[in-house]
């Protein structure tokens, strides 16, 4: 009787699987863990974990990061991702953990982060039917992640963690969520190791653009006589800015990124314009609105680029659109050119491309395009990016001008959500890729100090400083109690004006002037600075200092930098300064405020 190689490998593997040490799934969990790399797990126990805790208990590999609030350890996985690259991983408990984590999920999914997250789950018995810690949480996570798994047998788990990191670091990459039942963590089943690969016949993210399409954008690029490069955080989470910047160095096109793309190209590069957008430069928005060819690289044309869309398609323009998505392109506006591919692999085949046809990478050659570059310095010079400076006062832009000269640029900064985050965005010169993170899709206030620690965990030799608002903040101020236990060294300055400053912004823009609940401070003691901040970080063990008056600020900052600990900055700003330029809501750029 012959048996063929099927009956053989099933003979094989079910010795294999007889002969293998019985673990239980959450040592399974760990195991895989181990084996994806993971140094660091950012978490909060309950129950529903345990254990998966007792297994992390039992090695020495990995890391585990008390913080103080779920949704704190998701921003914080997601600040380590963002400062790395590399797939953030976080754990909470069932029920209330995971609904506490949900806006932290959500975060990494409109920003495109890999992160995987591990839930724990009421027992597969008891789901459905109301338990203690109880919530659907497939169901609930469903929109705002790439994918879930719902983890019914502990013989499933190690390939279900293969495919949770391999769909979360490729194609667009994304959270991914893993809910694991407490019986499933505590039942023994074979191991027979960690998968070395996987196939998924649902999952096969393109990579490789079509070379004709690619051929014929460097056609357009080249007839071009007002091209502009349109960037996004595509660039960085594809690991592609040395390639824009050799594709700007042989074009000497303009170039322009959008807040989650700051970094990928040089901001203290003469042919780059600034941020675009709602705040963006002048120059910025107005080369996007009379370029004749625009190639848009890991960009998505959100509502915060382009205003109203009807506006935006006014001006005819030839659109080149590369990016790993397909469900982003043609979705806000329709392009000439499409081109579905890795943004890596597309920009090096561009610089191929050009290489060949004789263009050499200099980055002082402008004679390309002068009468474009001279348009674009004139708008410029009728608008510079500026603001007015005083004695005493310390005006917020004046802050963050003042950490950039002295970090040299070299700091990686983390925001909250707000108007500070805006300033950071224009007044930091961001030069190098990774060094600028901040909830850009969500606007999730609160994300500041949290993806600020990830960050110093992620890039530990780098000053990592968070620029914050005080309502922003203070959502999550007892992750300054993980900071300092943990000995982690994220610095954080509050511009702190006692409002939620881009609500007082709209307030005072379009509504009257009405304050409709914006003041943060104390009604009943308008002199006294509320809350404490400095009491507050004490009461953590994190030094804290105030600043009033301007004289003051470099000496502060400089102690707070020199500092080998968590520190923080409170540096009291008005609350009547603005950020501008400001596009108001579906408006166009001819309707953007200056003044």
């Amino acid at each position: 009787m012959k048996i063929n190689s099927a009956e053989n490998a099933s003979a094989s593997l079910a010795a294999s699987a007889a002969n293998a040490p019985e673990l239980m799934g959450a040592e399974i969990l760990v195991k895989a863990l181990q084996a994806e790399g993971v140094q660091q797990v950012w978490g909060y126990p309950g129950g529903a974990v345990l254990y998966i805790y007792d297994a992390l208990y039992k090695q020495n590999t990995i890391q585990h990061v008390l913080v103080r609030h779920e949704q704190a350890a998701v921003h914080a996985a997601d600040g380590f991702a963002r400062a790395t690259g590399e797939v953030g991983v976080a754990l909470v408990t069932s029920g209330p953990g995971v609904t506490n984590a949900i806006t932290g999920i959500a975060t990494a999914y409109m920003d495109s982060i890999p992160m995987v997250i591990v839930t724990g789950q009421v027992p597969t018995a008891a789901i459905g039917l109301d338990a203690f810690q109880e919530c659907d949480t497939v169901g609930i996570t469903r929109p705002i992640v790439k994918h879930n798994f719902l983890v019914k047998d502990a013989s499933e788990l190690a390939m279900t963690m293969k495919k949770a990191f391999h769909i979360a670091r490729t194609g667009r990459p994304g959270p991914v969520v893993v809910d694991i039942p407490k019986d499933v963590s505590f039942k023994r089943v074979p191991y027979t190791g960690y998968p070395e690969s996987v196939e998924m016949r649902s999952y096969n993210p393109v990579r490789k653009g079509h070379g004709g399409q690619i051929r014929k954008a460097l056609q357009l690029l080249l007839t071009a006589k007002r091209p502009y490069i349109y960037t996004g955080g595509g660039v960085l989470l594809s690991n592609a800015s040395p390639e824009l910047r050799a594709l700007v160095d042989m074009l000497n096109f303009p170039v322009t990124n959008t807040l989650m793309g700051l970094g990928a190209f040089p901001a203290n590069d003469r042919r780059f314009l600034g941020m675009l957008g709602m705040h963006g430069t002048i120059e910025a928005n107005n080369a996007m609105q009379h370029c004749d060819v625009l190639i848009a690289i890991g960009a998505r044309f959100d509502d915060r680029v382009i205003g109203n869309p009807k506006h935006f398609a006014q001006n005819e323009r030839k659109i080149v659109h590369i990016d790993i998505d397909n469900s982003e392109i043609n979705k806000n506006k329709s392009v000439r050119l499409p081109i579905l591919s890795d943004i890596k692999y597309a920009l090096s085949r561009l610089n191929k491309l050009l290489d060949q046809a004789g263009y050499k990478r200099t980055a002082k050659n402008f004679n390309r395009l002068p009468a474009w570059y001279k348009q674009i310095n004139e708008w410029k010079a009728k608008h510079p990016l500026s603001f007015k400076d005083t004695d005493d006062v310390i005006q917020p832009q004046h802050v963050i001008r003042l950490l950039c000269e002295m970090t040299k640029g070299e700091a990686i900064i983390t925001t909250g959500v707000g108007q500070h985050q805006m300033w950071a965005g224009q007044f930091y010169n961001f030069d190098k890729p990774r060094t600028f993170i901040t909830s850009a899709g969500l606007g999730s206030m609160g994300f500041g100090y949290p993806s600020a620690m990830g960050a110093k965990v992620g890039a530990p030799h780098k000053q990592v400083v968070d620029i914050d608002g005080d309502g922003s903040f203070l959502m999550n101020v007892q992750e300054l109690a993980t900071a300092h236990i943990e000995g982690i060294a994220a610095k954080a300055i509050i511009l702190n004006n006692q409002h939620l400053g881009m609500v007082v912004q709209w307030e005072d823009r379009f509504h009257g002037g009405n304050r409709g609940h914006t003041f943060l401070g104390d009604p009943k003691d308008l002199e006294r600075v509320y809350p404490n901040y400095v009491d507050i970080a004490k009461g953590f063990g994190v030094p804290c200092e105030r600043v009033l008056h301007k004289k003051d600020l470099p000496a502060a900052m400089k102690r707070m930098l020199d500092s080998k600990e968590a520190y923080l900055l409170d540096v009291m700003v008005p609350f009547t300064e603005h950020v501008l330029p400001m596009i108001p809501a579906g408006k166009t750029y001819k309707d953007i405020i200056t003044e």
